[in-house]
């Protein structure tokens, strides 16, 4: 029984710092925790006692590939190292990974587009709406990455941020016809990937 993750999802999370204390006994691996949360997602689950409870479910498929020792942690495990992530550690490493899935897809079609998060604005304690510049892998169903736009910006400034983070060779990238700017259109070109509005 082969008990690692498969390679490329070894590979691309290597570099990932698990937040837990040094010398501390841990129960589960680093590992273990991304790869059943990975699942558990894409299964989708939505919180952390949902991701555990998938995890319960599917123990048997799991255990195909994984050592689990000690079983699949609590959703309280899960929060706590997710919490203690570096985001931007966190979305290279998925980055990879889903670079390296895609391209063993084949071309893929890779949708950018802004959405302001609905209920993220307090006016009262002068919190402005969150405003996310996404790209989305249509074929493969999957979110590539994310960037927030500044509060006295616009998608135009996030869009080439969001690009520096994503692999589009080879892919058609769609952006609505505010962000098809000459710049945009150049980079998405020079990175091997054609470009068109919608």
């Amino acid at each position: 029984m082969d008990t690692t993750p498969p390679a490329p999802f070894v590979e691309a999370f290597r570099t990932l710092v698990d937040p837990r204390r040094p010398g501390r006994t841990l129960a589960h691996n680093l590992h273990e925790i991304l790869t059943i949360a990975l699942c558990a997602a894409i299964g989708g689950a939505n919180d952390w006692v949902a991701v555990e409870t998938f995890g319960r479910a599917k123990i048997g498929w799991f255990r195909r590939f994984l050592p689990l020792v000690h079983g699949i942690p609590s959703h309280d495990t899960f929060g706590r190292v997710f919490a203690h992530l570096k985001p931007a550690a966190f979305q290279a490493c998925f980055g990879q990974w889903i670079a390296d899935v895609c391209g063993k897809l084949g071309r893929a079609h890779i949708a950018i587009d802004g959405k302001r998060l609905a209920g993220s604005e307090d006016a009262g304690a002068g919190v402005t709406a969150l405003h996310l510049v996404s790209a989305w892998a249509t074929d493969a169903r999957l979110s590539l990455g994310q960037v927030a736009v500044d509060d006295k910006s616009n998608e135009i400034t996030a869009i080439p941020k969001l690009l520096e983070l994503i692999e589009i060779s080879g892919a058609l990238v769609s952006i609505d016809a505010m962000g098809c700017q000459k710049e945009i259109a150049t980079t998405i070109r020079a990175e091997g990937a054609i470009t068109c509005s919608r």
